[in-house]
C-alpha cells in the first residue's frame, strides 16, 4: 500500500503541465518612402556644373511627388534657385514650382512671398516670364484669397514696362485671369468708387497695349480682355471701337483675336446701341459686329477667313436684313439711310427738269450713291457667304457651309434664300465640301421645298464614284420635299439609274424610295398606272420579282398607298401577290396595308399587336412571377423558368422596342436555370466516381454561365450599376461552382490552393467595385460570403469548398431590376448577301478582296471592339480588325462598316462555302477598377498603392448572323 502511494506521489510530481503561451502581437510594418526633398538636395549638391543640375531636374520632373513632400521639395528648389547663376536652370526651377503648385491637396500660399521675392530680384527676361506664369498658377489655385490676388496683380502691373515681349504677354495674361471687379489697383483710391475705379484701371491698362509695337503683345492684350469679359460692361463702347480698329491690323494673329473679341462683345450685349461713324445713325451692337465680322470673310489670311466664317454661324440674334445681305454682293436698299420726302423734293427742285451741264454728273442714274449716303453695313461685307462659298481654300468653304447651316436652322426664310447656294456646292471639286453640303441641306430640309431645276442639280451627284456621297444624298432625298409629280418621276428615274450603275446601293435606294413615297402620296398617285405599267382594257405582262428596279418601284408605290386609300384600286392582281411576298421578305420597307384582292382582306397581323405599355407590364409581371421560385420544388421551379424564358423570347420578337430588355432578362434567367440544374440534390449526394457524367454536365454549365455573363455585361448598353453588380454576382456563383468541381475531381492540392486564393481575390474585387450596391444584395450569395470572409481567409481549402457548397445551395434567386432602357448590340451584314451561287475564283497563294457592308446598332466604341471573322471549311479561322476609317456614323447609336477582307487559301478541288460574321471583342479589365479611384490621382500621386486588378479576361462574342460565301482557290498555272 505504501509502495502504491509512493508511486502515486511520484506520478503527481512528474506530471508535465503545459501553460498556453500568449501569442505575441504581430509586428506592424510601416512602409515609408524615401524623402523626395532629401534625394533632390543630394542630387543638386552632387552637380558640378549647370548641365548636371539641369539633368537632375529633368529626371526629377518625371517622378511623382507625394503631397506631404511638396513643401520640402519647394524649399530645396528655392534654396538652389538663389545659388544658381545659370538662366536655364533657374528657368527649369521656376517651371517646377508651377507644376508643384498644381498638386492636389497642397496650398501654395506658403510660397507666395518667395515667388514674389525671386521675381523682384530676377534679371533674365525668360526666367521672369516663367516666374509670372508660376504666379498665375498660384493665383488660380487660391481663388478665395483677395490679398494674394491683389499682390499678384500689382506685380504684373509693375513688370508691364519690360522690354521683352514674353514678360508683357504673361503680365497681361495674369491681369486678364486674376483681375476682379473689386480689385483696386491704386492705393490712393479709397473712396466708394474704388471698386469701379479698379475695374477701369485694369481695362484701361490692358487696352493701352492694343497699340503695342509687338503683334504678339497686342494679341495677348486682346485675349486678356476677352478673359476679362465679365467686366466689359463698363467700357463697352470704348472697347468695341478699339476692337474694330484692330480688325485691320497688319498681323493675322491680331486680326484673329480681334474677331473673337468682337464676337464676345456682341454676345454679351447684343441689344446695345452703338453709333455709326461720321453720321447720326445708330445700330444694334450685334448687327454692327455681324457686319464687321462679315467683312473679315474677305481677309487676306485664310485662317482669319475660316474663323470669321465659323463665328458668323453662331450669331443667331442678328437682324434678318443683315443676314440676307450676306447672300448678295450688291448693297440692298434696306441697309442704306433713307432720305425723307422733303429732301428728295428739294433735290428735284434745285436740279431742274433737264440737266444744264453746269453741274458734274447731275443726271447720273439713281443707283449711283453720293458721298452723303450712309451705309449701315460696310460694302466689303456684302455677300460674305458668297465670298466664303467661292473661296479658293476648301477649309473656308466648309466653314461657310457650316455657318449657313447654323443660321438656316434658326430662320426658315433664310433657309429658303440660301438653298440655291447650297445646291451649287454639290458641284465642288473637293469631296469633303460636297459631303458637308449634303449634310447641311439634310439638316434644313424641314424648311425647304426643292424645285425641279434644283432637284436636277441634286440628283446629278448620284453619278459620283464615292459611296459616302451617294448614301448621304439618298439620306437627303429621304427627308426632302418636292413640289410636282415631275420631280417624283425625275427622282425615281435617277435613282433607278443609280441602282443599275452601282448595284451595291440597292438597300440604300430602296430605303430612299420608301421615305419618298410616304412623304408625297398625292404626287405618286397620278403616276401609278405608268409606274406599274397597267392598262384599263388589256392585261400587261407580270414583271419579274427578282428585278431590283421593279422592287424599288413597288416600295415607292406601297408606301404612298398607306396614306392614299384610293390608290389600291389601280393595282392589278399580280400586284397584290407581290405585296404579300414583299411584306414577308422586306417587312422593314413595305408597310401594312388593307388591300382587297380576290375576295381576301389582306390585313397584316402585326398591325394588331399590343402596345408597348402592355408589353412592358407583361415583362415586369414575368419577372415578379419568377421571384417566387424559392417556394417551389426543383422540378416546378425549372419548368417556371423554362416557360418564362420562352415567353420573353417571343416578346422580344413581337415588340422590337423591348427586344433588348426581353433578351437581357431571358439570358439572365437562363443563367439561373443552368445554375439550378448544376446544383441538383442527386448530384452532390453521390460519390465522385459514380457521377462522372454529372460532373461533366455541371462543368459545362459553369462555363456556359460565365460566357453568358460576359454577354450580359458587354453585349447590352444602358446598364446601371445595379445591373452590372447582379451580373458579377452570377459570375461569382459560377466561379464558386467551378472551384467546387475542381476540388471534387482531386486534381492536386496546389491547383486547389491557387484556385481558392484566386476566388478570395474575386470576392475582394467585387466588394471594392460595388460597395455602393451591397445594401441591395442582402441575403444573397455574396452577402453571406462577406459575412464568412474571416473564416474563409483562415480555413483550409477543403473546408472552404464545403462552406462554398453549402452557401451556394442555400442562396436564392437575386431579383433583377430593369433600368429605363436597355439596348442589345446587333449587326446586320448587307454585303455579301450569301445568295450567289457563282464562286469567287482566285489563284492559290494570292488573295481576293471580299467587300463587307454591315450596319451596327447600339455598339459602344466600334473602332476598337468590332472584328470580322472568316471561317474556312477546314476549320481555320481568321479574325480581321477593320481600320477606324472604315466606320461611319449615319445617326445616333448607329454605325456603318464598309471594309474589305482579303481571302487566301491553298488549292481546292471544288468550290466550298466560307462563313463571314462580326464579332464583338471585350476585356474584363474595363470594369476591374472603378473610375472614381483612378480619377483621384494627381501629378504627384502614385498608383503603387492601388490594389492590383483581377486578371483580365478577353474574348469575343458573335453578334451577327453568319453569311456563307462560295469561293474557289484554283491551282497556279505552270
Amino acid at each position: 500500500m505504501a509502495a502504491h502511494l509512493k508511486k502515486r506521489v511520484y506520478e503527481e510530481f512528474s506530471r508535465v503541465v503545459q501553460i498556453p503561451q500568449e501569442e505575441a502581437p504581430a509586428k506592424k510594418l510601416r512602409l515609408s518612402k524615401p524623402s523626395k526633398s532629401a534625394a533632390l538636395h543630394i542630387d543638386l549638391c552632387k552637380a558640378t556644373n549647370s548641365t548636371d543640375a539641369l539633368q537632375y531636374l529633368l529626371h526629377f520632373a518625371r517622378k511623382p511627388v507625394e503631397v506631404e513632400s511638396v513643401e520640402g521639395v519647394v524649399r530645396i528648389l528655392l534654396e538652389h534657385y538663389y545659388k544658381e547663376t545659370d538662366n536655364s536652370v533657374r528657368l527649369k526651377i521656376a517651371s517646377l514650382l508651377g507644376l508643384l503648385s498644381k498638386t492636389q491637396g497642397f496650398s501654395p500660399d506658403c510660397i507666395v512671398d518667395d515667388a514674389i521675392n525671386t521675381l523682384n530680384n530676377e534679371k533674365s527676361h525668360q526666367v521672369l516670364a516663367q516666374l509670372l506664369d508660376t504666379l498665375l498658377v498660384i493665383g488660380t489655385q487660391l481663388p478665395e484669397s483677395p490679398t494674394v490676388r491683389q499682390r499678384l496683380i500689382e506685380m504684373a502691373c509693375k513688370h508691364l514696362s519690360d522690354t521683352y515681349f514674353g514678360v508683357r504677354n504673361k503680365c497681361l495674361k495674369l491681369l486678364g485671369c486674376l483681375g476682379m471687379a473689386d480689385t483696386p489697383l491704386t492705393k490712393d483710391n479709397d473712396g466708394p468708387g474704388a471698386s469701379l475705379g479698379g475695374v477701369r484701371d485694369i481695362q484701361s491698362i490692358i487696352s493701352d497695349f492694343f497699340g503695342d509695337q509687338d503683334p504678339r503683345v497686342r494679341t495677348a492684350a486682346i485675349k486678356a480682355m476677352v478673359g476679362h469679359r465679365r467686366h466689359l460692361v463698363f467700357l463697352c463702347v470704348c472697347v468695341c471701337v478699339q476692337a474694330c480698329r484692330l480688325l485691320s491690323d497688319d498681323y493675322e494673329q491680331v486680326r484673329s483675336a480681334a474677331v473673337q473679341m468682337v464676337w464676345v462683345l456682341s454676345q454679351l450685349y447684343p441689344e446695345s446701341i452703338v453709333p455709326i461713324p461720321s453720321s447720326n445713325e445708330e445700330i444694334r451692337l450685334v448687327d454692327d459686329a455681324f457686319g464687321k465680322i462679315s467683312h473679315m470673310v474677305s481677309d487676306g489670311s485664310w485662317m482669319v477667313r475660316v474663323q470669321a466664317a465659323k463665328t458668323l454661324g453662331s450669331m443667331l440674334q442678328v437682324s434678318h436684313h443683315f443676314l440676307e445681305q450676306t447672300l448678295d454682293k450688291k448693297l440692298m436698299s434696306d441697309l442704306r439711310r433713307k432720305r425723307t420726302a422733303h429732301e428728295r423734293a428739294k433735290e428735284l427742285f434745285t436740279s431742274g427738269e433737264f440737266s444744264s451741264g453746269r453741274k458734274w454728273a447731275d443726271d447720273a442714274p439713281k443707283e449711283k450713291l453720293d458721298t452723303n449716303t450712309v451705309n449701315l453695313i460696310a460694302s466689303g461685307a456684302c455677300g460674305a457667304f458668297v465670298h466664303g462659298l467661292e473661296d479658293e481654300m476648301f477649309e473656308v468653304r466648309i466653314a461657310a457651309v457650316e455657318a449657313l447651316s447654323q443660321l438656316a436652322r434658326s430662320s426658315a426664310s433664310f433657309a429658303e434664300k440660301c438653298l440655291d447656294f447650297l445646291v451649287d456646292m454639290f458641284n465642288d471639286e473637293i469631296e469633303e465640301v460636297r459631303l458637308q453640303s449634303i449634310h447641311v441641306l439634310r439638316e434644313i430640309s424641314t424648311h425647304i421645298t426643292l424645285r425641279e431645276d434644283q432637284l436636277d442639280t441634286v440628283l446629278a451627284v448620284l453619278e459620283d464614284s464615292s459611296r459616302d456621297i451617294r448614301e448621304a444624298l439618298h439620306e437627303l432625298i429621304c427627308y426632302t420635299n418636292v413640289s410636282t409629280k415631275e420631280c417624283i418621276q425625275l427622282a425615281l428615274l435617277e435613282l433607278l439609274k443609280n441602282l443599275n450603275k452601282y448595284p451595291t446601293d440597292r438597300n440604300s435606294v430602296w430605303k430612299c424610295l420608301k421615305f419618298l413615297g410616304s412623304r408625297h402620296p398625292t404626287l405618286v398617285l397620278p403616276l401609278v398606272p405608268e409606274l406599274l405599267s397597267t392598262h384599263p382594257y388589256f392585261d400587261t405582262p407580270e414583271p419579274d420579282m427578282d428585278d431590283p428596279a421593279y422592287i424599288a418601284v413597288l416600295v415607292l408605290v406601297f408606301n404612298a398607298a398607306k396614306s392614299c386609300p384610293t390608290m389600291p384600286a389601280l393595282f392589278s392582281d399580280h400586284t397584290f401577290r407581290h405585296y404579300a411576298y414583299l411584306r414577308d421578305s422586306l417587312s422593314h420597307l413595305v408597310p401594312p396595308l388593307r388591300l382587297p384582292g380576290n375576295g381576301l382582306d389582306l390585313v397584316d397581323s402585326r398591325c394588331g399587336s399590343g402596345s408597348v405599355e402592355s408589353a412592358q407590364l407583361f415583362l415586369q409581371q414575368s419577372l415578379n412571377r419568377v421571384s417566387t421560385i424559392q417556394n417551389l420544388e426543383a422540378p416546378g421551379a425549372q419548368d417556371l423558368l423554362n416557360f418564362t424564358i420562352r415567353d420573353l423570347q417571343r416578346l422580344g420578337e413581337l415588340q422590337t422596342e423591348l427586344a433588348g430588355a426581353a433578351d437581357f432578362c431571358a439570358t439572365y434567367l437562363r443563367c439561373q436555370l443552368l445554375l439550378m440544374k448544376a446544383l441538383q440534390e442527386k448530384l452532390w449526394n453521390m460519390a465522385v466516381p459514380l457521377c462522372l457524367k454529372q460532373n461533366v454536365t455541371a462543368t459545362a454549365a459553369a462555363q456556359q454561365i460565365l460566357e453568358e455573363t460576359y454577354k450580359l455585361e458587354f453585349l447590352y448598353s444602358g446598364l446601371e450599376s445595379r445591373q452590372v453588380a447582379t451580373i458579377h454576382h452570377v459570375r461569382l456563383q459560377a466561379k464558386a461552382l467551378q472551384l467546387i468541381l475542381t476540388a471534387r475531381t482531386r486534381q492536386g492540392l496546389d491547383p486547389l490552393i491557387s484556385s481558392c486564393e484566386k476566388f478570395l481575390q474575386d470576392i475582394e474585387s467585387f466588394q471594392r467595385l460595388f460597395v455602393a450596391e451591397l445594401p441591395h444584395l442582402q441575403d444573397s450569395f455574396v452577402d453571406k460570403l462577406l459575412e464568412l470572409m474571416p473564416r474563409l481567409s483562415s480555413c483550409k481549402p477543403v473546408e472552404m469548398v464545403k462552406i462554398l457548397l453549402a452557401t451556394l445551395r442555400l442562396s436564392g434567386l437575386l431579383q433583377l431590376r430593369l433600368p429605363e432602357q436597355i439596348h442589345r448590340a446587333t449587326a446586320t451584314i448587307i454585303e455579301p448577301t450569301g445568295e450567289s451561287d457563282n464562286p469567287l475564283r482566285f489563284t492559290t497563294g494570292l488573295v481576293v478582296a471580299l467587300d463587307i457592308d454591315a450596319t451596327l446598332e447600339h455598339v459602344q466604341d466600334p473602332q476598337n471592339t468590332v472584328k470580322v471573322q472568316v471561317l474556312y471549311p477546314d476549320g481555320q479561322s481568321h479574325v480581321i480588325h477593320p481600320k477606324p476609317s472604315d466606320f461611319r456614323k449615319p445617326g445616333p447609336d448607329r454605325h456603318r462598316l464598309i471594309t474589305q477582307v482579303y481571302l487566301s487559301h491553298t488549292a481546292w478541288t471544288e468550290p466550298s462555302q466560307i462563313e463571314v460574321r462580326l464579332l464583338l471583342a471585350y476585356s474584363s479589365s474595363s470594369t476591374s477598377l472603378s473610375s472614381s479611384s483612378a480619377s483621384k490621382l494627381g501629378w504627384s500621386d502614385s498608383i503603387d498603392s492601388l490594389p492590383p486588378p483581377e486578371a483580365a479576361v478577353e474574348g469575343t462574342i458573335p453578334f451577327s448572323k453568319p453569311v456563307k460565301v462560295y469561293i474557289m482557290p484554283k491551282p497556279a498555272r505552270r
